[in-house]
């Protein structure tokens, strides 16, 4: 015969102190791991968000990104007089030949230079990527010196913002506009006339060829055409995929450091959770043996405590999440390890990251009430009885 759950609640709430504190401590580490998931999640998504499936990014083979990247024009030429590029409604080919460098900024609050990326581009890149909108200002004039910053850099480095002068490449460029790219990492860029770039940095080539696809179908005999072609030492890569691979060696560093943390607090939660549960079988050594008395099986005796110990982890488990939803709310900036340029980015949330941090929870409560439960379960009924 099974024990009513109502009697596993009270015995929670007779200990509702002890109760709430194991909770708590089981919500904080629940909420590290959250918090390093939803880290680890936000910054895939910025970069992933970043590119499109029907865009092709070309780079000199061997390049881990555009920053390393060097593509001679004769070549960017050859690119770009393949059939598979697609032509848009104006007659124009969607293509545009970009340069990317790095500059050092200072930052507005701590004045603390850091690596920002600056693209040189073309009419071509607006139309390649429909997610930058321009938010105040003006585009800057073909042959000036006169840049447009992301909505990330305009709102956290000197220089950056609308009508401000920002200096590099032995120029002052005036920021005349400002741009949202939403949640992707064009919003930590700035942007200029790709031309005035590459007298400014004295660049005689190429960082990258970005156009999009006639038929995305064929992108894979595309990719082994543009590859084998004797004339090309380039290699082209899906634009989606090409940001996903620049995340890939964040991601896992922070994956590993919440692993590594996590397991550490897990221990001293899991240690509360079993010093909670074996006082609560202390406390009640007459109650299980009059239980035992009446008719309820070992069994019974272990479900109620293993019960009781998954329900305060699911406590600690939701309270852990709902404290973790609100670093959505945050806005971070770290090094891109692929590009070495900062890149802003949220944490996010999702449903696969609930449901892992609810399953920890669980794991945690599990792991702490289980030999309390067998030592409950495996009380003699007489010595029970006889307890005072």
């Amino acid at each position: 015969m099974p024990i009513p759950i109502s009697y596993s609640f009270r015995n929670l709430w007779t200990r509702r102190l002890t109760t709430v504190l194991t909770a708590i401590g089981m919500a904080l580490v629940v909420f590290v791991f959250a918090a390093t998931l939803m880290l680890s999640e936000g910054l895939r998504k910025t970069l992933i968000a970043t590119g499109s499936p029907e865009n092709v990014v070309v780079i000199r083979k061997g390049s881990q990104s555009e920053v390393q990247s060097g593509i001679e024009r004769n070549q960017a030429s050859i690119v770009e007089s393949r059939p598979e590029v697609a032509i848009g409604p104006d007659g124009r080919l969607l293509l545009a030949k970009e340069l990317v460098v790095l500059i050092n900024i200072p930052k507005r609050e701590s004045g603390k230079p850091s690596n920002v990326v600056i693209r040189g581009v073309s009419e071509s890149s607006l139309r390649l990527r429909p997610q930058v909108k321009l938010v105040s200002g003006r585009m800057p004039r073909p042959g000036s010196v006169e840049v447009i910053a992301g909505k990330s850099i305009a709102e956290r480095f000197k220089g950056g913002g609308l009508g401000e002068t920002l200096r590099f490449g032995m120029r002052n460029w005036k920021v005349v506009g400002v741009f949202d790219a939403g949640a992707t990492g064009f919003s930590s860029e700035i942007w200029g006339d790709i031309d005035q770039l590459m007298q400014a940095f004295r660049r005689p080539v190429y960082s990258s060829v970005l156009f999009r696809q006639r038929d995305p179908a064929q992108f894979k005999r595309l990719k082994e055409e543009i590859e084998s072609d004797p004339r090309l030492t380039v290699e082209a890569k899906l634009e989606n995929r090409y940001y996903e691979d620049q995340s890939e060696a964040m991601s896992t560093f922070l994956r590993i450091m919440g692993i590594a943390l996590t397991a550490i607090f897990s221990i001293g939660a899991v240690i509360g959770a079993m010093i909670t549960m074996y006082a609560a079988v202390a406390n009640r050594v007459i109650e299980i043996g009059t239980l035992r008395a009446l008719g309820f099986t070992r069994g019974s005796i272990l479900a109620a405590f293993v019960f009781e110990s998954l329900f305060l982890g699911l406590i600690g488990g939701l309270l852990g999440l709902f404290f973790a939803s609100f670093m959505q709310l945050i806005t971070i900036s770290t090094m891109n390890w692929q590009s070495f340029a900062e890149l802003a980015f949220s944490f996010t949330l999702t449903p696969a990251i609930t449901v892992k941090g609810l399953l920890f929870a669980l794991f945690m409560g599990l792991a702490g009430g289980l030999l309390p439960a067998f030592r409950a379960a495996r009380m003699n009924i007489a010595d029970a009885l006889r307890s005072t």
